[in-house]
């Protein structure tokens, strides 16, 4: 996204993304237009032109901006000292879900208004999420070679594991029946067991 030199630039910059993400989020990206995004910040519609070319370029840069967080937070997360594919499984399971249960407005627009992309704008966004997916099939790759899980298709694991960790989104509130820890232990339990491995995987 374009921005404005200066403080007030960038801090207009970031309001203009917050408003939009709240906006697309709640309505859909076709139901919302530059003007209430505008009104949203607190300026006038000609004014977004500073900042981004169109709505499209917004939604695009909203999408964008939370993989390549998402991938940036992966590469900086804490790994195992014995990076074991057993070891290396928990640890993406635990950062997936802990990374998602804060960022529940993101994450419903980067499966929602994939449709919304254009072409160009589609394939810079499927190429960040075919990076991250291809994390957790290395892994389950490597499990498999090493007899630590069993499956079938570590690909359609990816994929199944990933929607399964990342719907919690859809029903999880803070103030709930229960914390994240315990969404966390449990569903780290329910993934072991879609790739059929023990909690405590002992090797020679």
């Amino acid at each position: 996204m374009a921005r404005k030199s200066g403080s007030n630039g960038e801090k207009t910059a970031q309001d203009l993304r917050r408003a939009a993400l709240r906006l697309f989020a709640t309505h859909g990206y076709a139901a919302v237009s530059m003007r209430q995004i505008a009104a949203a910040v607190g300026v006038q519609a000609g004014a977004l032109y500073l900042y981004t070319p169109d709505k499209q370029a917004l939604l695009a840069d909203i999408m964008t901006g939370h993989m390549e967080d998402l991938l940036a937070a992966w590469a900086e997360h804490p790994k195992p000292a014995d990076p074991t594919p057993p070891a290396m499984f928990e640890a993406f399971v635990r950062f997936h879900i802990r990374h998602h249960l804060t960022r529940a407005a993101e994450v419903f627009l980067s499966y929602m208004e994939l449709r919304s992309l254009e072409p160009e704008n589609f394939a810079r966004v499927e190429t960040l999420r075919r990076s991250y997916e291809a994390v957790l099939t290395d892994i389950l790759v490597a499990g498999v070679a090493r007899g630590d899980f069993r499956l079938g298709d570590a690909r359609l694991a990816t994929f199944a594991l990933i929607a399964m960790l990342t719907g919690v989104n859809t029903w999880y509130r803070p103030g709930g029946r229960l914390g994240p820890e315990a969404i966390e232990e449990q569903y780290l339990a329910m993934a072991r067991a879609l790739v059929r491995a023990s909690a405590d995987v002992v090797r020679d």
